[in-house]
């Protein structure tokens, strides 16, 4: 087994024809990966990812097994089909938030998508909106349009990556609401295996998503959530600039970090962790 990429969270090892995607307990905010991992997160992640992979079976996606991995990587790690990655971060939007909140604001349009005048922080949008961006191996993604999505993966590919996104996270929001839980938002990665699109890396995660509690829900102000948008507000607080090294997470923040982790876990599933 060899070890050939290390992501922000995830690590990833060729073993024979497949691939072994391992979640760690790292936390980034802001493309930094802070000093301070947070525990269980990794299996928290990779298991919920499970959960959802199961139930949108009849979506292609890259897993051979949850089981079949090495013993030290048992309940964070799956066995995944060799993907071709796509080069575009795939987002849907079904709320106004984050960097789709401050685009709005600033040009009343999302990835080129014009927006009903008026609309405040956290409301509810008309309908879900796929608002793709760049995948910068190193720095920032940058929001771009369907169009350019078109120019650079032609059309046909374009429409299919829309539509997918748009039915994943329209299915995926649906039974998070009978669940008491928003998914504000959410990122996919899709890939190539043997001529066909299929959904790969992790999916409605905490870490991909926007996780709100539905009964605190009150547009016109920051959401409480279940993700690690608190952490990124914790950062903020402390006046970090955003760039390498990150802060040291205090204990009191890491153990409220795992907590919300765990609660997206087992309202969505309905399992408990421990």
């Amino acid at each position: 087994m060899q070890h050939i990429h290390a992501g922000k969270v995830r690590d990833l090892y060729e073993d024979g024809d497949s691939l072994i995607l391992v979640a760690s307990d790292r936390v980034s905010v802001y493309d930094v990966v802070l000093p301070t991992p947070i525990p269980d997160k990794g299996a928290l992640l990779t298991q919920l990812s499970n959960w959802w992979f199961d139930f949108f079976a009849d979506v292609p996606n890259h897993v051979l097994s949850t089981t079949d991995v090495p013993a030290e990587f048992a309940g964070r790690a799956i066995r995944v089909k060799p993907l071709k990655m796509i080069q575009v971060e795939c987002i849907a939007r079904g709320y106004l938030s984050g960097s789709g909140l401050k685009e709005y604001q600033r040009t009343g349009s999302v990835s080129g998508i014009a927006l009903p005048p008026g609309l405040r922080e956290g409301d509810k949008l008309p309908e879900p909106i796929f608002t793709p961006t760049t995948k910068a191996a190193v720095g920032h993604d940058e929001a771009i349009s369907f169009d350019d999505v078109v120019r650079q993966e032609g059309r046909e590919v374009a429409e299919r990556l829309r539509e997918l996104t748009l039915e994943v996270y329209s299915r995926g929001a649906a039974y998070a609401a009978e669940r008491g839980v928003i998914i504000a938002d959410t990122k996919f990665e899709f890939g190539w295996y043997e001529g066909e699109i299929v959904l790969g890396d992790e999916v409605l995660t905490s870490d991909s998503s926007r996780y709100w509690p539905a009964a605190e829900w009150a547009p016109g102000r920051p959401q409480p959530s279940f993700d690690k948008q608190f952490v990124r507000d914790w950062a903020t607080s402390t006046g970090w600039d955003k760039e390498p090294p990150g802060p040291e997470i205090p204990a009191d923040v890491v153990a409220a970090t795992r907590q919300k982790y765990m609660e997206a876990y087992e309202l969505i599933t309905g399992k408990s962790w421990n």
